[in-house]
């Protein structure tokens, strides 16, 4: 399997996918440690991806997304974005519309207070 076939694969066979740096109980960098933390707070369950530990996937997933930076959330083989786009999508309340639409389940609780203790 080619190193896109792998990535569409993993994202097609997987509700929702973060491939990020490090892993979602040991993120490596800050901005794939705020993605994950939203998700595990959250209780989404997804997929995680270590691109350190496979230099094809690292870039691989920016060039299947066009997008620059890690970390990638997918949800349903659909790009969403990366750390800034996620947050600014959990403080107004898109990302649980996008998880509402897609079927994917969270607590809309645990989603309510991390606004609230944004606001």
């Amino acid at each position: 399997m080619t190193t896109e076939e792998t990535i569409k694969s993993t994202v097609t066979e997987n509700d929702v996918v973060l491939f990020m740096k490090g892993t979602k109980s040991m993120p490596q960098c800050g901005f794939s440690s705020r993605v994950a933390g939203v998700l595990n707070f959250m209780g989404v369950e997804f997929a995680d991806v270590n691109v350190l530990a496979d230099e094809e996937i690292r870039q691989g997933i920016k060039d299947y997304s066009d997008w620059p930076t890690i970390p990638q959330l997918y949800v349903k083989g659909e790009f969403v974005g990366g750390c800034d786009i996620i947050t600014e999508m959990t403080l107004s309340g898109e990302l649980d519309q996008l998880f509402d639409d897609k079927g994917v389940d969270y607590s809309k609780d645990a989603a309510e207070k991390i606004r609230e203790a944004n606001a």
